[in-house]
C-alpha cells in the first residue's frame, strides 16, 4: 500500500523518473512551452515551480542547487530570463491546458507552458 507517498510512479524506477522530469523541465525552460501527457505535465508543475522559486531568490547557494539536476546553460536562462519575470507573483508559474487524447493509444495530452 503507497499510503502518505506523494507523486506519481509514472511506470519508472526512481532514476528513470528523475531523469524523465530533468529533461522534460529542461525542454519546458528552453521553450517555454511542451506538450506531453497530463500525467507527466502534473508532476512536472511541481518540479519546475519549485525551480523557478528558488531561481529568484538569484543568490550563488540558489545556483549551485539548480545545477545540480540542470544543465548550465538552462540556470543561466532560468536566473536571468525566467524568474526575473515572476518577480512578484506568489506562485502558479505554469499553465496545463487540455488536449484531445493522442491518437495511438487515448492517453490524455496536455500544452504545460510558463504563464507570462
Amino acid at each position: 500500500m503507497r499510503k502518505r507517498n506523494k507523486g506519481r510512479m509514472l511506470s519508472r524506477n526512481k532514476s528513470q523518473r528523475k531523469a524523465l522530469l530533468k529533461s522534460l523541465m529542461s525542454g519546458l525552460f528552453l521553450r517555454e512551452k511542451i506538450k506531453t501527457t497530463e500525467a507527466k505535465a502534473k508532476e512536472l508543475r511541481v518540479v519546475a515551480e519549485k525551480s523557478i522559486t528558488r531561481a529568484r531568490q538569484n543568490t550563488v547557494f540558489s545556483r549551485r542547487m539548480l545545477a545540480k539536476t540542470l544543465a548550465p546553460q538552462i540556470v543561466k536562462k532560468l536566473v536571468d530570463e525566467i524568474a526575473p519575470k515572476y518577480g512578484n507573483r506568489p506562485g502558479g508559474y505554469t499553465r496545463i491546458i487540455k488536449l484531445g487524447p493522442r491518437r495511438s493509444d487515448s492517453a490524455k495530452m496536455v500544452i504545460i507552458e510558463l504563464v507570462k
